[in-house]
């Protein structure tokens, strides 16, 4: 059996890449659902369909764990997933998503005031504020919507994307801030330019989820005795695309459509 990644694009494998530096051991099966790609503008029930679709088509290809890499279908999605989709139909499977470790990781880093940046379904959804409400109330979050981020990052328009970036948050990082979350995966290709460009501390999902899926298996071994050793990646999208190629070839071992 497979861990399973799934994103609304791309941006979920460097996930997958930093999650496989430190577990090589396992192998891997990834589903970026470019079809439908960018999720931040979509309706919640649009949401929940695409993820439920994916997910399940993770399961029944060979995962029993899947990381929903997406902050937009985390936030929509993934306790609905739980409370269903696991329950009546894949009782032995685990479904995680990406907030909750990410607001573990604001509270065990000490942030104090925290900008988050994400979709506007992220943003407006305001899971990030739930959740860290749960286990802290030191924490001062506040969010702002970047929407458009994901085409220029989809497109490997990193400058573009940094120079949008830098004019949408104009005025908004100021002195107070100590902590910036990069609320999607996508933006982790951006980690490097945000820490130069401001001189805060950067949340980026590809360092931290690795390690909290290595803690989770070591917790559950029921689910980590389950999967396969091959060290192999299996990369699957919903549509092709020729700008896909060089980011895609970076990763994939075999593919299919």
């Amino acid at each position: 059996m497979k861990i399973g990644f799934f994103d609304s694009g791309l941006g979920g494998l460097t996930i997958l890449k930093a999650t496989r530096e430190l577990l090589p051991q396992y192998d891997y099966l990834y589903f970026g659902d470019t079809a439908n790609l960018p999720y931040g503008d979509k309706t919640e029930e649009e949401i929940y369909e695409f993820t439920s679709s994916a997910v399940r088509r993770l399961f029944d290809e060979g995962a029993i764990l899947v990381i929903v890499a997406c902050n937009t279908a985390s936030a929509e999605s993934v306790r609905k997933l739980q409370a269903t989709m696991l329950v009546d139909e894949y009782a032995n499977r685990k479904v995680l998503g990406v907030i909750i470790p990410t607001v573990e990781a604001l509270v065990e880093c000490g942030a104090q005031n925290v900008l988050l940046i994400g979709t506007r379904r992220t943003v407006s959804s305001g899971k990030y504020e739930k959740e860290l409400k749960k286990i802290s109330s030191q924490i001062k979050l506040t969010s702002h919507a970047t929407p458009k981020l994901v085409p220029f990052i989809e497109s490997g328009n990193i400058s573009g994307a940094c120079t949008t970036l830098e004019i949408t948050l104009q005025g908004e990082v100021g002195e107070e801030i100590d902590t910036i979350v990069l609320g999607c995966t996508h933006y982790t290709l951006l980690k490097d330019n945000v820490r130069s460009l401001y001189r805060k501390r950067v949340i980026s999902q590809d360092e931290i989820i690795p390690v909290k899926i290595q803690t989770y298996l070591e917790k559950h071994t029921e689910i980590k005795s389950t999967h396969s050793l091959g060290g192999t990646i299996t990369v699957v999208v919903s549509r092709e695309d020729a700008r896909y190629e060089k980011i895609l070839n970076e990763y994939r071992t075999n593919t299919r459509e």
